[in-house]
This record gives structure tokens, sequence and C-alpha cells, in this order.
């Protein structure tokens, strides 16, 4: 009989890959509607970049039609609800889930990863701010050429700032509010303050991500993330040669401190190998190969991806249009989308 209990008990037999439990189980089932030989309910995903949603449509349509009634039909309204990483306190409020990427060493674009990272999970269909915590060598005017001052308004008679708004984004640096080039001149109590205002006495506003570009090494500003935000994990970026794992390490054993103690949610290989444009059936590994595996096999860290050297890549950087549909950059931008997809499924996990 076609009705919401066999419709329900159909639909308890059909897990979710990665999280290992039944769609009913995991509350994913809403809104289950029955019209004569109609069933209509709504597939909520815990995050808008799961890879299996295709996967998981179809298996609900088979479960209905073979264990309730085979000439169903049935209609499957699929949208996401990320769910808010847990908090002690109420910093960030309407941002559910906080990532921030390290590296450890300049140099190895993760500036570059965080953009297209924030870009590429804007695209799948996630709210997403991206914060500029490099207070002495921001980026972000630069990548997004964006040159304004964010906005203040009064809360609760407390000043706060507006994110400026760019290509889908919720963006602020500290180089909105200082002229291009001019350099920040601040001792390490300043950067901590300053970082802490980004935090505290910023309107985010409702996010399902705020990724944060953290500045090279292990000190304040990484300090200051660490016990004033409710950071969800950390991406570390490597480049393949052994001078960039070394101060990866570094990134990764700050966060595994008792004191600080942040998950890590993976390893990401920039910058893996150059594929000529008039050889695309070639690979060249200009800074060695297999770093990134390395790093994440030694800590028991999940692989999340390897981008390749993109001269379109820096020139959309350089120019901060991100062009997502020019031909040159399609290769870089599915691994991109590859690498959002398997940060918002280890965080669903």
């Amino acid at each position: 009989m076609l009705n919401k209990e066999n419709v329900l008990k159909a639909l308890g037999n059909v897990e979710d890959p990665d999280l290992k439990k039944d769609l009913v189980t995991l509350g994913m089932i809403e809104k289950i509607d029955i019209n004569d030989k109609i069933v209509s309910f709504d597939l909520i995903l815990t995050t808008p970049a799961c890879p299996m949603k295709d996967m998981l449509v179809n298996a609900c349509k088979t479960a209905i039609k073979y264990m309730v009634d085979k000439d169903a039909e049935v209609n499957i309204r699929v949208d996401s609800r990320v769910q808010q990483n847990a908090r002690p306190n109420n910093v960030l409020p309407g941002v559910k889930h906080v990532i921030a990427v390290a590296s450890g060493k300049g140099g190895v674009g993760k500036s570059t990863l965080s953009a297209t990272l924030a870009l590429s999970l804007s695209h799948l269909g996630a709210k997403v701010g991206l914060l500029d915590a490099d207070i002495y060598g921001p980026s972000l005017p630069t990548l997004f050429n964006v040159h304004q001052s964010p906005e203040m308004i009064e809360v609760d008679g407390k000043q706060r700032m507006i994110p400026v708004e760019s290509h889908g984004l919720k963006l602020l640096s500290i180089g909105f509010m200082t002229a291009p080039g001019q350099a920040v001149v601040w001792r390490g109590p300043m950067i901590s303050s300053a970082f802490r205002q980004f935090i505290h006495d910023v309107e985010w506003g409702e996010l399902d991500y705020l990724i944060v570009d953290l500045p090279p090494g292990t000190g304040d500003v990484q300090i200051t993330l660490a016990q004033q935000a409710p950071l969800t994990g950390v991406v570390v970026v490597t480049t393949p040669q052994e001078m960039a794992l070394t101060d990866a390490r570094r990134a990764i054993d700050m966060f595994s401190l008792d004191a600080i103690a942040k998950p890590i949610i993976g390893v990401v290989e920039n910058m893996s190998y150059f594929i000529p444009e008039d050889a695309p059936d070639k690979k060249y590994y200009v800074f060695g190969n297999g770093g990134g595996h390395k790093l994440s096999e030694e800590y028991n860290l999940p692989f999340l991806g390897e981008l390749p050297l993109n001269p379109s890549i820096g020139a959309n950087a350089d120019s901060g249009k991100w062009d997502f549909t020019h031909e040159n950059m399609l290769p870089y931008i599915a691994v991109s989308q590859e690498i959002a997809r398997n940060v918002s499924m280890m965080i669903a996990k």
C-alpha cells in the first residue's frame, strides 16, 4: 500500500555511502506528500557539494517502486542543509563552519587555493565567506580586484564591519583598509588584536563556510584563530618538494598541540605538475612527484587532491576576474571543485 509509513520504511533501506546510515535515521527525508500514485518529498543533503546526489535520488526512486508500488510516480525535491559545527560560545553565530587554509611557508599557492576553494564551494551552491588573515601580505584585494573599504554599521551600540561582496562571496581583508602597496608595520599584539576584530566585530551573516587564508608560519594569527574562533578544521597546502613538506609538517604539528588541538581536514598538493597547452597528453613534474601523498600517509590524513600549474590561474589571480568558463581554466577548475567536494564531505562526516 502506498502510504507514508511504507514509503519511510522503504527509504530506510537507502544508505548514505559516506555517513554509513540510512536516510531516514539521518533525518534527510522531509515533507512526504502522497496524492494517489504520486509520491513527493524533500531529500535534504548534508552538503551542497554532495557528489552522491544523483545516486541517492535514483536509489530512493528504486526503493519506493520495488518495495512499495511499482507504478508510483516519485518526485524528489533536492535541497541541502549544512549542519552547524558545535561551539562553546556565540562567536560567528551565523557561520556554520570555519575552515583555515594553512601552509607553514609562503609561496605554495595557499591564497590562490583559498580563493578557488571558496569560489568552488559557492559554485556548488554554498554560502561562502573568505577572510584574508595575512595582515602583513594581504592578497585578497589583488585576487578579486577589490579596493574598497568595508561599510560600518551600528549593532547594539557597537560599530561592526560589513564584508565586501564580489563573485558571490563575502570578502574581508586588511588590504581593503590600506592603500595599495602600503606596508602594515605592526608588532605581534596589534596583529592579534586586528584579527580578533575580524572574528568578533564583523557582520558575516548566514554562511555555510568561512574560509580563512592564514599567513605563512606558526605565529600570532594561527594561535588567535585556534583560541578565538569556532574552527571546524584545517586544510594544509604543500608543493611536492621536501622544503615545502618540512614547513607543512610544522603547520600540522602546531594544530596538533594540546593547547590548540584542531582537526586537520586533509592535505592538498599544489603545483603538482604542468601540462603544456600544445601537448595536453603530457605531464611535467617540475617540483617533484608525490610529496602531498607522502605527507598525508605520514600523518594518516586524507589526501584531498593535487592541483596543476596553470598559467591561466595566474592570469585570473592577477586580474581578479576568475573566469571559470575559460577553456584553459577547465582542467584546474575540475580538480578544484573535486577538492571542494572532498572538503565538504569530510566536514559532513
